[in-house]
């Protein structure tokens, strides 16, 4: 058994086969997900997990190079918006319209969604995978 990190074997596997530029959606329980799109679909029930506890254990393995929120997440969920910006020092985040956001996570090199119980507006993220070559 993992003694650490994520538990979901699943979703373990999926951080772990991504390469460098390769997208994750981490979503709220509404976000529209193309039927042929690999989930891990975690959501319980309302807000359980939650967005920001899904986040955070995905950011504990997974080395980013960038994200992309809904320009609408600032809006409307301000305060979620600004927690999930904590969690990503040193990150760019990319703001777009939440329908181009719903484009995106159609294109190529998206790889999965991560489907949580968050019942806050707006409440999706894309992280885009980096490179770990200094093992830090």
């Amino acid at each position: 058994m993992k003694k650490q990190g994520i538990l979901n074997a699943q979703l373990s596997y999926l951080v772990a086969r991504m390469g460098h530029t390769d997208r994750l959606v981490i979503c709220d329980s509404g976000l529209p997900i193309p039927p042929e799109a690999e989930v891990v679909d975690l959501a319980l029930t309302w807000n359980i997990p939650a967005f920001l506890d899904t986040l955070r254990t995905v950011l504990g393995e997974l080395h980013i190079e960038g994200a992309v929120v809904a320009a609408e997440m600032e809006q409307v969920s301000n305060t979620l918006y600004k927690q999930t910006l904590q969690l990503l020092p040193g990150i760019p985040v990319e703001k777009v319209a939440h329908e181009q956001f719903k484009e995106l996570t159609r294109a190529p090199g998206t790889i999965a969604f991560v489907r949580t119980g968050e019942a806050t507006s707006y409440a999706n993220i894309m992280l885009v995978s980096g490179v770990n070559f200094n093992h830090s």
